[in-house]
């Protein structure tokens, strides 16, 4: 663990990234995003199927409909991109390509047993959302699950969803309440622009130290296993 910024003692919620964060996927963001390519007819191995991957690449975190509006234009192939590439992740999902990140669940429990509420949100569309928490046995880990949708519709790098999370539980009085953990400069940011007390970049996902400091994380761990104990003032 890195740090540039004491603990602050007080945390009462704690807004933690699914993907990447929380739940291994083993890389199938790439995968179903070949299959929206394919939709839009993008050639597997062409130059400009290379570009769109490493934007995709790039912006791990972000809401999956903004990416698709970036890289297809107009709405329509948006949307079309959008949907088979939610149908594919989804099939995957099926198909029992996700798990845990080791710790993770163990992690939540016990925050929720310090007297902290704990949010799970997403890039993902609801459906897709929904899917990872059944596959997963989670429906009922936390009190709330949010993903873009439910917070008018802007995602990450937005600070909409976090502050979603704050109105809706009421479990903060204050924003420097609140804690953030994900594995992509996104979420940081998105942590940092909603005013987040502590904001950390986890390593077991799609970004690294350096984006996590160039987004302005309070903190960096392995992985969100350590969460508990940093908030319980481990050093």
């Amino acid at each position: 663990m890195t740090s540039t910024t004491p603990v602050t003692p007080d945390i009462r919620l704690v807004v933690l990234d699914m993907a990447g964060t929380t739940v291994a996927d083993g890389g199938l963001v790439e995968r179903a995003f070949a299959a929206a390519a394919a939709e839009l007819g993008v050639e597997p191995g062409s130059a400009e199927h290379a570009e769109q991957l490493a934007y995709v690449r790039a912006t791990m975190g972000e809401s999956k409909i903004s990416v698709f509006r970036h890289l297809f234009g107009d709405e329509d192939r948006a949307r079309r991109a959008n949907t088979a590439f939610e149908k594919a992740y989804g099939d995957l999902v099926d198909a029992g390509l996700v798990a845990p990140v080791p710790g993770a669940r163990e992690a939540i429990e016990e925050l929720t047993g310090s007297g902290r509420t704990v949010v799970l949100t997403t890039g993902f569309a609801r459906v897709t959302q929904d899917a990872v928490l059944a596959a997963l046995g989670w429906r009922d880990l936390v009190p709330l699950t949010l993903c873009p949708a439910d917070a008018g519709g802007r995602g990450r790098p937005y600070p909409d969803m976090v502050l979603e999370a704050f109105v809706r539980t009421r479990a903060a009085e204050d924003v420097r309440q609140v804690a953030v953990a994900g594995d992509t400069s996104y979420d940081v940011l998105s942590g940092v622009r909603a005013g987040a007390g502590l904001v950390a970049g986890v390593r077991t996902g799609a970004h690294g130290d350096a984006e996590f400091t160039a987004a302005g994380a309070t903190h960096v761990l392995d992985s969100v296993a350590g969460l508990p104990a940093l908030l319980a003032g481990a050093r």
